[in-house]
């Protein structure tokens, strides 16, 4: 077998690039798979410094590369390979997997270097990472979408829980409804009826005296049932966001005399109200209808929950930086344990008895004061009595 013809016939076929040179950077043989990969010709390359194939800066450095191993013996490439960039004749770069061998042979020494192009598995690398990529944009977007989605889910979830709890409070308000008005307007009603019927036997007689007072039982039925209605119209308009409001300046110290004045004429026997302001000034700025409103339901509380033979205290103050309005009287009081509820509509506390009242005036008074952008207090003690302190600060300061 021709040992050196069999050679030449492996290093021809070698699917990879197979370069030698001398110890000067001459290439002294090159294979068809190198020649081809790099675009030369065999004899374009043969007798030319390898560097030709490189490019920069490996191209100029390559001969000082050469001569550092051969003074000092230390190896970064030759025997160890790595990878390394190529340059064609064209003078584009690719990337491939150099390995280079120290050869000796009779008295002369030469490098050969193989070369496998890296250029597919480069190019399927970039893909990968490029595809990664897109997955890792794809999921964080999806997460993204997920994230809102659960965003808008836990909403949903808060909204209708929300709404049960709104519907399940309408409803055992629409219930508590039902028992408080048939019962508050079933008593004023028999009361009108009955006295009614007594009337009509104390004229045939005639007994005048009788006749009055049962004439009066009507009147305060009727004044009652006015009462409710009231509320129940001002709890409807609150809850349809129908009431205005209409700041403006306005005479309280007047305003209070005319209720104190009104509010006296349905007082219980001996009973007064005694009224008195503080400040050199009587003029602040709320709603004359609303603060009215709130006023007479607080006066009239103090009259239905107060003994007779009492006073009913009514005072207002304006200074320079608020209005206060307190309705002090000296009634049954209200139960520690119930006054965290007591502005909760429908809601009366557990001592009222036989009083009539609907459990929406102070519900309602909260209400119109908030909207007047003012506050209530309550302080009450049972058997001592209770002070209703409305408070309005002056938005007109500086």
């Amino acid at each position: 077998m021709d040992t050196g013809r069999l050679l030449k016939a492996i290093i021809d076929n070698a699917i990879d690039g197979i370069i030698t040179i001398d110890l000067h950077g001459i290439v002294e043989s090159i294979n068809p798979a190198a020649s081809h990969l790099f675009g030369y010709e065999a004899y374009e390359v043969i007798g030319h410094n390898v560097s030709m194939l490189m490019p920069e800066p490996d191209h100029s450095n390559h001969d000082q590369y050469l001569r550092n191993y051969l003074e000092t013996g230390v190896r970064k490439i030759i025997g160890i390979g790595r990878e390394v960039r190529g340059r064609r004749k064209d003078g584009s770069t690719f990337p491939f997997r150099l390995a280079v061998s120290e050869v000796h042979y009779e008295d002369k020494t030469a490098f050969t270097g193989f070369v496998h192009d890296l250029s597919k598995e480069k190019e399927a690398e970039e893909k990968l990472l490029h595809y990664t990529e897109e997955l890792e944009n794809k999921v964080s977007e999806r997460t993204k979408d997920l994230i809102r989605l659960v965003s808008q889910l836990e909403k949903a979830k808060s909204e209708v829980s929300l709404s049960l709890a709104k519907e399940k409070e309408l409803n055992q308000l629409k219930s508590r409804f039902v028992s408080m008005a048939s019962h508050e307007f079933r008593t004023p009603l028999s009361s009108v009826l009955l006295s009614a019927s007594l009337i009509e036997k104390y004229v045939e007689k005639p007994d005048v005296a009788n006749v009055l007072k049962h004439t009066g039982r009507i009147k305060g039925s009727v004044q009652l049932l006015t009462s409710i209605l009231n509320d129940f119209l001002s709890l409807e308009r609150l809850e349809a966001g129908k009431v205005a409001v209409n700041k403006e300046k306005l005479n309280l110290v007047q305003l209070a005399e005319e209720i104190t004045e009104e509010m006296q004429l349905i007082c219980k026997s001996n009973q007064h109200i005694v009224y008195q302001h503080t400040g050199a000034v009587g003029e602040f700025a709320l709603d004359a209808n609303l603060i009215k409103n709130c006023i007479i339901n607080l006066v009239s509380n103090a009259i239905k929950y107060s003994g007779e033979n009492t006073f009913i205290e009514f005072n207002t103050e304006i200074t320079a930086e608020y209005c206060t309005i307190t309705v002090k009287d000296n009634g049954i009081g209200i139960p520690e344990e119930d006054q965290k509820s007591l502005f909760e509509p429908f809601f009366r506390a557990n001592n009222t008895g036989n009083i009539p009242g609907t459990g929406l005036g102070l519900n309602i008074v909260k209400r119109y004061v908030a909207l007047m952008d003012g506050q209530v207090n309550c302080q009450s003690a049972l058997h001592n009595g209770t002070v209703i302190t409305l408070s309005f600060k002056n938005l007109n300061l500086n």
